[in-house]
Parts: C-alpha cells; sequence; structure tokens
C-alpha cells in the first residue's frame, strides 16, 4: 500500500473512530469491523433483554428475582455497556468528563441503581445499536472517497533494458515509457505514444462517457484504458500525478469545517456540562421544595434528562452531512476543498469568469476562408504549408484545418522567418509569401481589403507574390453549455461578469451571444485583482471566481470562493482554487451551487429535528411524563433519523 494510501486510510479510520461526539467506539482491524461480526454483541443482548422481559412478566415463575434477576440483566449489559464504559473512562483519563459516554454509563447504571435493569440494559443496547447505524452511515458517505484508493494500480509495466518490467509506479522516473493492457488503469500521468484509445475517465471526471485520447495528447492516473495496449511517456512523478492531488484534496476537504460544523462542536462543549448539572439539580432541588419527595423518583427522572439531553444527532449528523455533501460532489467531478467552502457556495450572488478555459474551449478553429483569386483548397495548403514552422495557436489551427483536405498537396518551405508582432514570410515551392496580420500587409505595401479592419475575430492575411491573396478568421468555440449555465445562473438570481485578457471586441462578441451583461477585456492579471477588489468593497457580494490559467491565480486567491477549470486548468490555479471543476463544464458550477445548497438544507433540517424532539422530550422528563423508553428515542432515535437524512444526498441525482 502506497504512502498517500495509508494516509487517505488512517485518515478515514480515525474520523469514523474520533470525529464525533457519540464517537464510534475504536475497534482494531480497519474494514472488518464493518463485517457482521460487530452486531454479535448487541444481539446477544437483545436476546438476553428479551427473554428477561418475558421472564418479568411471567408472574409464576419464581426464582426471577433479588440476585439471579439482577445478574441475567448484567448479562445483558456488559456486551454493549462494557465498551462505552471503557471509551468513558479513557476520556476522563484526558481530563474530559463530560462525554456522551459519561452521560450513558451514569444513566445506565443509575438505572440498575433504582432497580430498572430493563430500561438500563434498554437504553444502553439502542445506543450502542445507534451507534453501529451511525458507522454504517459514515462508511456509506464515505464510499465516493473510499473508492479512490482503488483507482490506481500498485504497479506498472515500464520499458528498461528493451523489455518490459514489472514494478512499482514510485520507482519509475520522469521520461520512461510504460505500457498499459485493454482494461488497466493507467498509474502515471504522461503523453500517449500509440495512436489512439478510448478511456474512461469517470473516476477522475465523473462522466461515464468514454474519451478518445489521440497521440500526443494527455493522459492521466486513474483513467481506465478500454481500448488496446498503449504506450505513454511519463511526464510526472507519482506523488505529483493529477490523482494523487485529488486524493490530498479530499482528504484535506475533511478537515476543513464548516462555520454549522464549528458552531455545534463549540455548542455541545459547553451544552454536555450544563444538563450534566441541570440533571443534578432535578435530583437534589426537589429534596428542600417538595414534601413527599422520594429519591428514587426524582433520580429516574434525572437519568431520563440526562438519556434525552445527548448532542448525538446533532454533532453527528452536521459533519455526516457536510461529508456526504463532498462525497456526492466528487462523484459528479467537483471536489469542495472543504465544508467551509461548501457553506460560502450557497451564498454566492456575483459569479466572475475569465472566457478561454471557462466559457470557451480555448482551442482557435478555422471559421472562414476568403480568397477570391484563388482556388480554396490550394489557398489553405499553401497558408498551412508556411505555418507549419510557428508553434502560435492560431497557426496550429490553421496547419490542423488543412489535414482535412483529402486531395493535399506537399508544398515544400525555404528561407522562411518571422517578424515579430507581424507574422511569418518566405517561399512556398516558388511563390513568395507573406502571412500575418494587416499591420504585415502595411509593412510590404499590399494592398488589402479594408472590411478586414472591422472584423472582430483573429484574421490572417496572406499575400502571394506581393499580391493580397485572401484572409483566414480563426476564432475560440464556445463551450456546449456556456450558455445555458449563464442562463442558470441568472435563474438563481446570480450576477455574472466576465473578465478577459483577450481584445475587448471579441469578449463583447462572447458575453453579446451569452447573455453576459457586464464584460470587461484586454485585461492583465492585476487588472482582474483590480476589478474584484472593487467588486468586495461592496460587503453584499458574495464574489465566486472562476478561471483555469496561472494568470488566474491572484483572483482565485481574492475571492470568497475560487472555482478551477480542472480538466484542463493550471496546476496553480488548481492548487489555490477552494472548489475544482474536473470536467471544465461550466454548467458544472450549477451542480456544484445545488449540491451546496442541499447539503446546507438537509443540515438546517436535522438542527430543526433535533432540538424540537430533545426539548419537547426533555420538558415532559423534567416533569415526570415521560420514561426512558421515550428518552431513548429522543437521542438514538432522532439521532438515526438525522442520520438518514444526511446520506439522503447520496442519492439525489444532480
Amino acid at each position: 500500500m502506497t504512502l498517500i494510501h495509508i494516509k487517505m486510510a488512517n485518515t478515514i479510520q480515525q474520523t469514523e473512530s474520533h470525529e464525533h461526539c457519540c464517537g464510534s467506539h475504536s475497534h482494531e482491524g480497519g474494514e472488518s469491523t464493518t463485517t457482521w461480526k460487530r452486531y454479535i454483541p448487541a444481539i446477544f443482548s437483545l436476546i438476553i433483554l428479551l427473554i428477561g422481559v418475558l421472564l418479568d412478566n411471567i408472574s409464576s415463575i419464581g426464582f426471577f428475582s433479588g440476585y439471579p434477576r439482577l445478574i441475567w440483566y448484567i448479562v445483558a449489559y456488559i456486551p454493549v455497556g462494557f465498551p462505552v464504559i471503557k471509551e468513558a473512562y479513557e476520556a476522563i483519563r484526558q481530563n474530559d468528563f463530560f462525554n456522551e459516554f459519561t452521560l450513558m454509563v451514569i444513566a445506565t447504571l443509575g438505572a440498575f441503581f433504582i432497580g430498572e435493569y430493563p430500561e438500563g440494559v434498554a437504553v444502553m443496547l439502542f445506543y450502542s445499536v445507534g451507534e453501529l447505524f451511525q458507522e454504517s452511515a459514515v462508511n456509506k458517505a464515505k464510499s465516493n472517497i473510499k473508492a479512490l484508493l482503488d483507482i490506481r494500480p500498485d504497479t506498472a509495466s515500464v520499458l528498461r533494458g528493451g523489455n518490459y518490467q514489472i514494478v512499482s509506479p514510485e520507482t519509475i522516473l520522469i521520461g520512461e515509457t510504460i505500457q498499459v493492457k485493454a482494461g488497466e488503469k493507467i498509474p502515471l500521468d504522461g503523453v500517449l505514444l500509440s495512436a489512439n484509445s478510448s478511456f474512461n475517465t469517470s473516476a477522475l471526471t465523473g462522466e461515464s462517457k468514454p474519451k478518445t485520447i489521440r497521440e500526443g495528447e494527455t493522459v492521466l492516473a486513474g483513467m481506465l484504458n478500454l481500448d488496446k495496449v498503449v504506450e505513454i511517456k511519463v511526464e510526472k512523478k507519482y506523488e505529483d500525478s493529477s490523482l494523487s492531488k485529488i486524493l490530498e484534496m479530499v482528504q484535506d476537504a475533511t478537515s476543513r469545517k464548516a462555520k454549522t460544523e464549528l458552531l455545534i462542536r463549540k455548542f455541545a462543549r459547553i451544552y454536555t456540562p450544563i444538563v450534566f448539572f441541570l440533571s443534578l439539580a432535578i435530583t437534589v432541588i426537589p429534596y428542600f421544595v417538595v414534601s413527599d419527595y422520594v429519591f428514587d423518583t426524582w433520580l429516574y427522572r434525572a437519568l431520563i434528562f440526562l438519556v434525552i439531553s445527548c448532542p448525538c444527532a446533532l454533532v453527528i449528523s452536521i459533519p455526516l452531512g457536510y461529508f456526504g455533501g463532498i462525497g456526492a460532489a466528487s462523484r459528479n467531478g467537483i471536489l469542495f476543498k472543504g465544508a467551509n467552502y461548501m457553506d460560502l457556495m450557497t451564498s454566492v450572488n456575483t459569479v466572475v469568469m475569465d472566457k478561454t478555459g471557462t466559457l470557451t474551449k480555448g482551442v482557435f478553429k478555422v471559421q472562414n476562408i476568403v480568397c477570391p483569386s484563388y482556388n480554396q483548397q490550394e489557398f489553405i495548403q499553401i497558408v498551412a504549408a508556411i505555418e507549419k514552422l510557428s508553434n502560435h495557436p492560431i497557426a496550429k489551427a490553421i496547419v490542423e484545418y488543412s489535414t482535412t483536405i483529402k486531395k493535399a498537396n506537399h508544398y515544400k518551405t525555404k528561407d522562411v522567418k518571422e517578424i515579430a508582432g507581424y507574422g511569418l514570410k518566405g517561399y512556398v515551392g516558388d511563390k513568395n509569401v507573406l502571412v500575418g496580420n494587416t499591420k504585415m500587409m502595411r509593412k510590404y505595401g499590399i494592398e488589402y481589403d479594408k472590411n478586414i479592419d472591422s472584423i472582430i475575430e483573429s484574421v490572417v492575411v496572406a499575400a502571394i507574390d506581393n499580391k493580397y491573396a485572401g484572409y483566414i478568421t480563426i476564432a475560440d468555440e464556445i463551450k456546449e453549455d456556456a450558455l445555458s449555465s449563464i442562463a442558470e445562473m441568472h435563474k438563481l438570481g446570480i450576477q455574472t461578469i466576465m473578465l478577459s485578457g483577450d481584445k475587448s471586441s471579441i469578449t463583447q462578441k462572447v458575453a453579446k451571444e451569452l447573455g453576459i451583461g457586464s464584460v470587461h477585456g484586454d485585461l492583465l492579471p492585476q487588472d482582474k485583482v483590480k476589478y474584484v477588489e472593487q467588486l468586495k468593497t461592496d460587503k453584499t457580494n458574495v464574489i465566486a471566481f472562476v478561471g483555469d490559467g496561472i494568470n488566474d491565480a491572484p483572483v482565485l486567491a481574492l475571492s470568497d470562493v475560487g472555482i478551477a477549470m480542472g480538466g484542463m486548468g493550471s496546476d496553480a490555479a488548481i492548487e489555490i482554487a477552494d472548489v475544482v471543476i474536473q470536467t471544465d463544464h461550466p454548467s458544472k458550477i450549477i451542480t456544484a451551487i445545488h449540491i451546496a445548497k442541499s447539503t446546507k438544507q438537509i443540515v438546517v433540517q436535522n438542527i430543526i429535528l433535533a432540538f424540537t424532539v430533545k426539548l419537547l422530550v426533555l420538558s415532559f422528563g423534567a416533569v415526570g411524563v415521560a420514561t426512558m423508553w421515550e428518552a431513548v428515542f429522543a437521542d438514538v432515535g432522532v439521532a438515526l433519523l438525522a442520520i438518514l437524512n444526511a446520506v439522503r444526498i447520496l442519492r439525489k441525482k444532480f
């Protein structure tokens, strides 16, 4: 098992054992503690309790009284009571006197003291059953995160000395070649050396649709190879892979608590000793004010009060609700780096977005070709021949488009030179070719169509043998779900703003197509920061910034919620962001908001449920109306209802 696997497994196990107030009892053996064997003590106690209650109700059985009856119920109590007594003892050793375990022990032993043996056993039994259900619910809520531990293989096939060897992925170096067979998972990030293959990316992105990746494109650890044997050149070490970062982000997310969760925890620390002393007061004070005071009667009421008062439903179900939300989000390709950011997401009323890579694909495509004096196929091939020598994204778009021509001519080039800020010049065959912007045409005195100056998109103008030959328009494509995402944000009452470093005319055009009212182009990174700082002067604004580039990192850090488009985004943006969208789909922003709101709604429901029922039954217990059985319902029953409500989010479809 790898270091990160061990860290993650330990975190999950520790959280299950210690994170909540009722604290699942510590057990050894990790996953084995969730097997049916865990239920044996509770089943045994239940059988002994039921037989005892039956014997209590058969008056003809005379021997079932006195010490035999006490011993019988002690036997029923020990399997479920001893682990709780042990936990209470360990807590007291740590100077934690007022905790769930101590309250349960005092309440049940008090019941034995006044002769209410069945009720004493029942309280501890139902408490223990509640613990088992709680642990099961926690495991279910964490199942999406635990699944991440299994999506990266422990071995890899690496090419060394002319042969493939099976080794641990941690030992593979950057630049080495690995082989992945059909049906195997990719162990490390790299570049595909094979022609192409189909990959299942659902473990990383939540998308079930297979993705075809071609030679030279990036593949990530955790992807499942569906097609054929492929070779991959490793680009990142094991610990630096995208999957490792995802695991670390999810692991860290569990430690970042929401304000609601922190408030409830502080409340529980104050609340528990208060109810302990109130129960003591219920036992003692009536002695001075009630004429027919009976110690056992008032002690019984105090014990009921203790059982009811346990804050278990609150302190367990609230973190479990947030954890369920984080799990549901990760299943949908969204990583919240903490419950606190999930809380903030529910309050976002202003979404500021970058353009390229966020609302557009960040991939340039040829939109239009105009060449009055040339055959279009011939024209594009001449331009592409000279653009092959450039690494500019626009040049790559033209070259890619030229590969779609069936009858391609293979033009030879010579004496190609780049003129910075203008374009390229050289010979294609025996033709003198200029390819670049309109400034280049003016530099060389080429008369061109002046209508080109009014075109919003990026334009590549070409001259052949010192005569204007035509132009090609290049544009970035808008993402398929961008329009519907913006419309949905407006329905939710969220203000949308676009900030882009692209030229203002293009930014305005994209904003108009998407229905974004406020837009600013030609911005440097510091300009974006200044604009968001200005927005933050209005304290009513809760701002989410969405970006993907390293230039977006400063404003991602400045915003209330930084959202990085993680599929294509830079490492810096992903590192700084509070929420990572793994699929690069703007619609996932809406999904993140819905998941956050559903999570918050469940948390609020649990708080209201727990407080309402507990206050009601506490009142009844104080005046002697409620029995220990009602107290059990108010504690364990409400806790179970709250937990079932908390895990409901895992079944919801977003």
